[in-house]
């Protein structure tokens, strides 16, 4: 099977679209990924290191009247948003593959992606949900049933029919704020289930395993291998791929990436997922010494040691609470 993915960026997102693609590349020696850069700097950087598999778009390509028609009045983010659709559509349509996965740059694989398209099937379209906690399970409503993060289309019927109307319906509104059962290009996927034919929700917990629902599992190693299990069911399944959103970090003194301090912390998963993002800024530095996008300003001492306090008292709560049971 020939994989094809496509994920978006800008300069500031560029390192972590190069750990996803490092990370593709332990499991899957056929594959192709275009990267669409939403600014030259990261299109003339990624063109620079010239990586295997990696094609590099730049939004030109793919931009057309109607895209061009409301571009000034979205922000950068806004329209990041809005190309969650055209790119896939786009290599459906002018490419002509036979299906394409859609991934946020901010992802990390740590296993193949094999059993979720097992699961997939032959169905025409895949949608993940959030997974939110009961207690959090409200963010539903701003945030959506079901995250853009990983979603698979295929050039059928059912894919195209799906990812036009999507296109349309950004173009026509797609703004970060809540209004009217709408929030940016997220609460459109709400009732793909009922709206298209051939949509599929995973049922693979073992995917887009992110900040906001990592409370729903414990975590352990089978054979060397990161697996979850959810509290809930009692279900186990492999990490296959960690969603790093919001994550903050810096550079310091010694040229080394430190992440912002989290209150909640898988060690390992967050560790492999730095040393992914100073590879990445390795090579780039090879060719731009002085290449800054994407870090946050240094965190205070007031700042770190509060969350420091927060994630150890958070670590306390759930010790006592254990004991108790």
């Amino acid at each position: 099977m020939n994989y094809n993915f496509c994920t978006l960026f800008d300069k500031n997102y560029l390192t972590r679209g190069l750990a996803l693609y490092e990370s593709l590349l332990k499991f899957f020696p056929d594959f192709k990924i275009w990267m669409l850069c939403m600014d030259s700097e990261s299109y003339e950087m990624l063109k620079k290191l010239n990586l295997d598999k990696i094609i590099p778009l730049k939004l030109e390509d793919i931009e057309d009247e109607k895209l061009l028609s409301v571009k000034n009045t979205r922000t950068t983010s806004e329209y990041c948003w809005m190309m969650s659709s055209s790119l896939p559509l786009y290599i459906l349509e002018k490419i002509g593959v036979d299906m394409i996965t859609y991934l946020d740059a901010d992802l990390y694989f740590f296993q193949p992606l094999t059993a979720i398209y097992d699961e997939f099937a032959n169905n025409s379209i895949m949608i993940i949900p959030h997974w939110f906690p009961e207690e959090n399970r409200h963010q539903e409503k701003t945030s959506g049933i079901y995250n853009v993060g990983m979603m698979i289309f295929r050039n059928d019927e059912n894919g195209l029919k799906c990812l036009r109307w999507w296109k349309e319906k950004v173009i026509e509104w797609c703004f970060n704020r809540y209004e009217e059962g709408k929030y940016g290009d997220q609460l459109y996927l709400n009732d793909w289930p009922n709206r298209f034919d051939g949509v599929y929700i995973l049922k693979n917990h073992g995917a887009n395993v992110a900040s906001w629902n990592i409370k729903n599992y414990s975590f352990f190693k089978r054979q060397g291998k990161l697996q979850l299990k959810v509290i809930s069911s009692g279900k186990e399944f492999p990490l296959i791929f960690y969603h790093y959103h919001g994550l903050k970090f810096f550079l310091n003194f010694f040229k080394k990436i430190k992440p912002y301090p989290i209150t909640v912390l898988q060690k390992e998963i967050y560790k492999k997922y730095i040393e992914g993002l100073q590879d990445a800024y390795e090579k780039i530095w090879g060719f731009n010494p002085n290449w800054s996008y994407g870090f946050s300003p240094k965190i205070s001492i007031m700042r770190m040691i509060k969350q420091i306090l927060v994630k150890f008292f958070e670590k306390w709560k759930t010790r006592i609470t254990e004991f108790v049971k």
